[in-house]
C-alpha cells in the first residue's frame, strides 16, 4: 500500500512515537473523525466524529474540514476544500499531528526527520508572528542570546498544551480563553536594561471579561489538573467542583497592564519635566497616554525657576534637595475601552523607600484624571543618589482592577513627615540597620536552601536514572511478551480433537484480559514515568535559573531587595512544582498498584 497510495504519518511530542502510523488515503473519498464509521478513525482532543474529509482523485488529494472542524495546514487555519502537497504538514482538532507523504511518483531521498514536532509547533508560531527574530536581543556576533532561545522553546513547548487547555474548557463548558505572552522584563527595570524576559499565560473569562496572568509554572501545574478533571468527564463522572478544587478557577486579582520610563536627569539640574509617555505592555504595544509632572520645589513647594538651575549636578551634594511627583491623568486606557466596569490605579517607587506608592483607585473613566501630588526631601544629598538620578528612570507602573479584585493599598505607610514630605536618600548608617540589613539576612538565608536544593536535585537525577531503566525493562518484557504471543499462535496444532486436555485450559477470552490488564499496567507505569520525566525537566530548569541568578555586585539597597524578591518568588514556584511532581508521581503509582491488585484478588 505504502507503494501504491499517499497516507498521513503521525508526529508525536515524544520522537519514538513518531512515525508509527501510517493512515492511507485510497481511491475516491474518505472521512475522518471519531466515529467508528469513518474510513480513518481519530482520538484525540478536539476531533469531532465528523471531522474532515480526504479526497483523492486525479493523482490530486485534497482535505475539506466538516463544519466546525479544526484542520491546520502548514501552520494556516484552513476551512475550504485545500490541495495538499508531499511533505505537507497536516494538524486535526487541537494537537493531532500528521506528516502528509505524497503518492510515489512525487517522493524524494528528502530526509523526513526534520519535521518533528517542534518543527510543527514553530511553524504554528510563525503563522502567528511569533519568532526568534521579534524576540530581539542578540550577541555581538549576531546571533540569538541564549536567553532568547530558551523563551523560544518554552513558547513552542506550551503551545499545544495552551490549545490542549482551551480544548477543554470549552468541551467543559469554562468559557476559559487561554493565550501564551512573553513578558519583557526590562519594563522593571530602572535603567532601560534589556532583561530576559519570560513566558506568561494570559487567561480570559469570555463571559465576565476577567482576566489572569499565570506564570509558566502555575499553567503546568494547572494543566494537569485538567486533565484529571477532563478524564472524569469522559468517563461519565460528575465534574461539579467547588472553586477550591476547579483548576479553571482562580481569585479574581490586580493586572499589571504596563510601564512607563520616566529619566529622572533634569531633577539633577533641578528643571521641571513635563513629561506625556506613552505606558507600553510587555509587548512593546502602547497601554495608555501618561501625563506626569516631575517638579524640583523649595521645602515649602514653591516651584523652582529657571534661576535655580544648576550647571552641575555636583553643587547639589551634600545639599537639601525638594521635588514633587504630580500624576495628573491617565488617558485613552486601552483596559477600560475594553470593558468600561474596570479601574486603574497607578504605582511607582522612588530610589529607597521600602514600599511602591499608589494612587486611589479610579472606576470606569478611560480618560481618568488623577491629580495627585507627592512631595519627597533628600535631606543631604548623597553622591549614589546624584548618580541615581542622572542614570535611572523613574518606573511607572498601571495596574488595572477588575470587579472582585483588592484595591491595592494607597496609603503612605507613615512616611509623610510633620513638614508633609516624604524622605528619601536615607543615611546608609539608617539603611544598614533598616532595609539593607534584612535584605542581607535575607539573601544569607536563601543560599543554604539552594545548597540544598542542588543535593535534591542530584537524588532526583538518581531516581529519574533508576526509572529510565525500569522503563526500559518494561518495554522490552512487553516486546518479548508480544513475540511469544505470535509465536504461540504460529505453533498452535490446527487438529484439536489429538490433543488431550488434562486439566481445565484457561479460556482465550480470559487469557486476553489477563494479557489486556498487563499491557494496560505497563502503559500506565510508562505514561506516569513520562510524566515525571517532563515536570522534571521543568524543575531543572528553574533550578537553573536559581543557581545562575547571582545578586547584584553593585551596593545598592534597591536592586538588592527586588533581587531578594525575584530570587523569593523563583524558590516558591520552584518548591511547588518540585512538590506537585513528586506527589503526582506517587499518587499514579499508588493507583496503578491498587488497580494490579485489585485485578489479581
Amino acid at each position: 500500500m505504502m507503494e501504491t497510495f499517499p497516507y498521513l504519518l503521525n508526529i508525536n511530542e515524544d520522537p519514538q512515537l513518531s512515525a508509527v502510523l501510517k493512515h492511507f488515503i485510497q481511491d475516491g473519498s474518505c472521512d475522518v473523525g471519531q466515529s467508528a464509521s469513518n474510513a480513518i478513525t481519530l482520538r484525540g482532543l478536539g476531533i469531532l466524529d465528523k471531522h474532515a474529509t480526504f479526497s483523492n482523485s486525479d493523482g490530486k488529494v485534497t482535505i475539506m474540514p466538516w463544519e466546525k472542524g479544526k484542520v491546520v495546514v502548514n501552520g494556516i487555519p484552513v476551512t475550504v476544500k485545500t490541495k495538499l502537497q508531499h511533505m505537507d504538514r497536516v494538524i486535526l482538532g487541537s494537537n493531532s499531528a500528521y506528516l502528509y507523504v505524497g503518492f510515489p511518483a512525487e517522493r524524494t531521498n528528502e530526509d523526513m526527520s526534520r519535521y518533528d514536532y517542534d518543527f510543527f509547533q514553530s511553524e504554528l508560531a510563525a503563522a502567528e508572528g511569533f519568532s526568534v527574530d521579534k524576540l530581539g536581543v542578540v550577541n555581538k556576533d549576531g546571533k540569538p542570546d541564549p536567553s532568547v532561545l530558551a523563551v523560544f522553546h518554552d513558547y513552542i513547548k506550551l503551545m499545544p498544551l495552551v490549545a490542549e487547555a482551551n480544548q477543554m474548557s470549552e468541551e467543559l463548558k469554562k468559557e476559559l480563553k487561554l493565550e501564551l505572552k512573553v513578558k519583557n522584563l526590562a519594563l522593571s527595570d530602572s535603567r532601560g536594561y534589556d532583561l530576559q524576559k519570560e513566558v506568561t499565560v494570559k487567561v480570559t473569562n469570555k463571559k465576565t471579561s476577567q482576566v489572569w496572568v499565570w506564570s509558566k509554572a502555575k499553567f503546568i501545574n494547572r494543566k494537569f489538573l485538567m486533565e484529571e478533571l477532563y478524564q472524569n468527564f469522559l468517563d461519565g463522572a460528575d465534574v461539579n467542583v467547588d472553586q477550591d478544587s476547579d483548576p479553571f478557577w482562580d481569585p479574581v486579582e490586580v493586572i499589571h497592564l504596563g510601564s512607563a520610563h520616566i529619566w529622572l536627569q533634569s531633577l539633577a539640574y533641578c528643571m521641571k519635566l513635563e513629561e506625556q509617555t506613552e505606558v507600553l505592555n510587555s509587548e512593546g504595544m502602547e497601554e495608555a497616554i501618561l501625563l506626569i509632572n516631575i517638579v524640583p520645589c523649595s521645602s515649602d513647594g514653591r516651584a523652582f525657576g529657571e534661576d535655580d538651575i544648576v550647571i552641575d549636578p555636583l553643587e547639589l551634594l551634600g545639599r537639601r534637595i525638594d521635588f514633587q511627583i504630580h500624576i495628573l491623568q491617565c488617558l485613552g486606557i486601552k483596559w477600560l475601552r475594553e470593558v468600561t466596569e474596570r479601574g486603574i490605579q497607578i504605582g511607582y517607587s522612588m530610589y529607597d523607600l521600602p514600599h511602591s506608592l499608589h494612587t486611589k483607585p479610579i472606576w470606569k473613566n478611560m480618560n481618568a484624571k488623577i491629580e495627585e501630588t507627592v512631595h519627597f526631601s533628600a535631606l543631604n544629598t548623597s553622591h549614589e543618589f546624584l548618580n541615581y538620578l542622572q542614570k535611572n528612570a523613574l518606573i511607572v507602573d498601571l495596574w488595572g482592577l477588575q470587579e472582585g479584585c483588592a484595591e491595592l493599598d494607597y496609603s503612605l505607610h507613615d512616611m509623610v513627615t510633620s513638614e508633609g514630605t516624604i524622605i528619601v536618600d536615607h543615611p546608609k548608617t539608617v539603611i544598614a540597620k533598616g532595609i539593607g540589613l534584612g535584605t542581607a539576612n535575607q539573601i544569607a538565608e536563601l543560599y543554604p536552601k539552594l545548597l540544598k536544593l542542588e543535593e535534591e536535585t542530584e537524588l532526583l537525577r538518581d531516581i529519574n536514572r533508576a526509572l529510565r531503566e525500569e522503563n526500559v525493562f518494561l518495554k522490552d518484557k512487553l516486546k518479548k511478551w508480544e513475540t511469544g504471543r505470535h509465536e504461540s499462535k504460529k505453533l498452535k496444532s490446527p487438529n484439536k480433537r489429538a490433543v488431550k486436555v488434562t486439566k481445565q485450559p484457561v479460556s482465550s477470552k480470559e487469557a486476553g484480559q489477563m494479557c489486556n490488564h498487563r499491557m494496560s499496567y505497563n502503559a500506565e507505569f510508562a505514561k506516569a514515568v513520562k510524566v515525571f520525566y517532563q515536570n522534571m525537566n521543568i524543575v531543572r530548569q528553574q533550578f537553573l535559573k536559581l543557581k545562575h541568578n547571582k545578586p547584584p555586585e553593585e551596593d545598592n539597597p534597591q536592586m538588592l531587595r527586588l533581587f531578594t524578591e525575584r530570587q523569593s518568588h523563583m524558590l516558591k514556584d520552584f518548591g511547588e512544582q518540585l512538590e506537585s511532581s513528586i506527589s503526582r508521581l506517587k499518587n499514579d503509582v499508588a493507583l496503578i498498584v491498587k488497580k494490579k491488585r485489585e485485578s489479581i484478588a
